[in-house]
């Protein structure tokens, strides 16, 4: 009886870049959300909702000093559903003075948003240079009960 050699198993890239990542994340410094008290972000009270389901939110930030790109991204939930949706992003100008941001964006028809109360998540992050990668750096955050309106 010969013995045949066991192939070894090819590892997929997919799978490769998650455990990467994964100790990536171990490996990085933790992340807070502690925002300098000169920066912030609002959600305005009132969201829209096209005839298509495309759901638009919007609201005010404030930061300064970034080294990398920043950008207000924005989140609702409902509570007739568990899940979240992520609701666009607008790349966003640290100068220390108030702007407006407005993100859009169409949740998957699976689990639709509908008119009515909901939960809105607003952030303000900056993906800032560290060794050669970018890291996560949380300018300001808040959640807002709003209503959406179909528009």
């Amino acid at each position: 009886m010969s013995l045949r050699p066991v192939p070894r198993p090819v590892l997929r890239p997919a799978l490769t870049a998650a455990a990467g990542a994964a100790l990536l994340l171990l490996a990085a410094p933790a992340v807070t959300a502690t925002a300098d008290p000169s920066e912030s972000v609002t959600v305005d009270p009132v969201g829209r909702i096209a005839a298509d389901g495309t759901v638009t939110l919007s609201g005010t930030y404030r930061c300064t000093g970034n080294s990398g790109p920043v950008y207000v991204s924005s989140s609702l939930g409902q509570e007739s559903s568990t899940s979240r949706h992520a609701i666009g992003g607008t790349r966003a100008v640290c100068d220390g003075a108030e702007h407006r941001w407005v993100n859009t964006g169409k949740p998957g028809s699976s689990d639709p948003v509908e008119p009515g109360a909901a939960r809105v998540e607003a952030t303000v992050m900056e993906l800032r240079p560290a060794g050669g990668l970018p890291l996560p750096h949380f300018h300001a955050a808040d959640e807002q009960d709003v209503t959406l309106t179909a528009s």
